[in-house]
């Protein structure tokens, strides 16, 4: 259930070529004919040059949760690309969010296909490399085909949302779950005063956790499995009510005493 009057949307930003834009946007305009009507082209964030923002921007947000989210090889595309195109999506509430993110990782499969040396998520900030992109869109794909609605939400999951952000004062959260029609998890670890940061390993953890969480929510309902989680479900206080990142089904937060 929606807790705002929001409707979260997907942008996708797709990197091309030098003198590249018209390819990208045959491309687009071909896939949007093809089975995406609702999408529509940003002909005005679009550019036909490159953007010296997007190797910094690439940087922030590859996927650093799957050891296999990202090449040299797609950090190079990145660092040669010569245009910038961006797609918007339609406005979603639950009950379309998955189907609509299924477009949306098809739009991304094709425009990879089709002239794009490099995609990112913008409504949260999520990148992958080419091979990543296509594998979360075969198991989507054939998670379709052999009607299991949870892995099929699962690879829309990991495809657009992020986790885990923040750190060990504020907690550690997913962004983007607002994508498949889910609240955010936010996960608190009680800690001792003397003990270290977590590392590396614990935040793989808490991510781990993070999707255990959201698997329960697509399964069993959310207020069911956050029940069961004994979670807290509260608005979302951590962006504006008009950014991309902000999720209407609000955040559950959940205080772990270890991992």
């Amino acid at each position: 259930m929606s807790r705002s009057s929001y409707k979260p949307r997907h942008v996708l930003c797709f990197l091309g070529g030098e003198n590249g834009l018209a390819a990208l946007q045959q491309s687009a305009r071909a896939a949007i004919d093809l089975f995406g009507d609702d999408f529509t082209v940003d002909e005005d964030s679009s550019r036909d040059e490159p953007d010296d923002r997007m190797v910094r921007s690439f940087n922030i947000c590859w996927d650093r949760v799957d050891p296999d989210a990202y090449q040299e090889t797609d950090e190079d595309a990145v660092a040669a690309h010569g245009s910038v195109l961006y797609i918007l999506g339609p406005s979603m509430t639950a009950e379309t969010s998955v189907t609509t993110s299924a477009t949306a990782l098809m739009f991304v499969q094709y425009m990879l296909d089709h002239g794009a040396i490099a995609a990112k998520g913008e409504s949260a900030g999520v990148a992958h490399g080419v091979q990543r992109w296509r594998k979360l869109f075969e198991q989507s794909h054939g998670a379709v085909a052999s009607r299991d609605l949870l892995t099929h939400a699962r690879a829309c999951r990991l495809a657009f949302a992020r986790r885990p952000i923040g750190d060990d004062v504020e907690g550690m959260a997913s962004v983007g779950f607002h994508l498949v029609g889910l609240p955010d998890v936010l996960i608190t670890i009680v800690q001792k005063d003397d003990q270290q940061p977590s590392t590396n390993t614990e935040q793989l953890e808490i991510a781990a956790l993070i999707d255990d969480i959201a698997d329960e929510m697509t399964r069993e309902g959310v207020e069911a499995a956050l029940a069961a989680r004994h979670a807290a479900l509260s608005d979302d206080t951590r962006y504006e009510e008009d950014e991309y990142k902000f999720n209407p089904f609000g955040v559950a937060s959940i205080q772990e005493k270890k991992l």
